[in-house]
């Protein structure tokens, strides 16, 4: 038996949940609208249900990024041109795609770190034309929640300065080998332009931190020390009432308030 035909024991350490239906897989891709003259980038490949299609699309390049050394042996003998980067992708240096030009990324996250993976993900990839990343449903909520709803939350307020998102499709449970306990969703990720984006990321990131640690306070109660006459101003201005709480804000009016607070 061929060595990618022998069964892989899913990881939990890894948060490994394999995708086993190919009619939800070629969705997935069809949502990336991967094109020959792309640069793609396949986030914890597995066993390649994702990157099968990607491949039939015949891309520029092909990238993937797995930690699992068997699962990247496995990679690389089944797709030679393949290019197979053995490395965690929480600490893979994303902002560095920057240099190689635009790209779109794709991947099937686990649910541990799905979160994170995007945060860094959508502020550090400048070049980035588009996403698409499967997560757990109730963050695929999050990612695409409107203000003033229960599911806006720090996330929201943080992958909306970069990325309009859109919810895409709901995934069951039985399509992945182990079942996870939960329902997954697909969501789309699209750059907003270079000049609606945070000019000041740091600040926004604190701000959002700091107003989403205390989200059942009110804002000006939360920002009690550091209520200048700027900050003042500024709820005057935007029409935002000092006891809102903070997931009534805007994406942008998140931004506009982090570089006064």
């Amino acid at each position: 038996m061929a060595q990618q035909d022998r069964p892989h024991r899913a990881k939990k350490s890894l948060g490994q949940n394999f995708l086993t239906d190919s009619n939800i897989c070629r969705k997935i891709v069809d949502a990336l609208a991967p094109a020959p003259e792309d640069s793609l980038i396949e986030i914890g490949p597995g066993q390649g249900a994702l990157t099968e299609h990607l491949a039939e699309v015949g891309a520029r390049h092909l990238c993937v990024v797995e930690m699992d050394e068997g699962l990247a042996d496995r990679l690389e003998s089944r797709w030679p041109e393949l290019d197979v980067i053995r490395a965690d992708a929480l600490k893979f240096p994303w902002g560095d795609l920057n240099a190689n030009g635009p790209c779109k990324i794709i991947g099937n996250l686990p649910y541990n770190v799905g979160s994170k993976l995007i945060w860094d993900i959508v502020s550090q990839v400048e070049t980035l034309e588009r996403a698409v990343f499967m997560v757990q449903h109730e963050v695929a909520l999050r990612l695409t929640a409107a203000p003033g709803t229960k599911a806006f939350g720090g996330l929201t307020a943080w992958v909306k300065n970069f990325c309009d998102t859109r919810y895409m499709f709901k995934v069951s449970p039985s399509v992945f080998r182990p079942r996870p306990k939960v329902d997954s969703a697909v969501v789309r990720f699209d750059p907003r332009p270079k000049e609606d984006r945070p000019e000041a990321p740091d600040k926004l990131a604190g701000l959002v931190k700091l107003l989403f640690q205390q989200r059942r306070k009110q804002i000006s109660t939360i920002l009690k020390k550091r209520m200048t006459p700027a900050v003042e101003q500024w709820f005057l201005d935007e029409g935002v009432s000092p006891s809102a709480r903070p997931e009534t804000l805007t994406p942008v009016q998140f931004r506009t308030l982090s570089l006064i607070y």
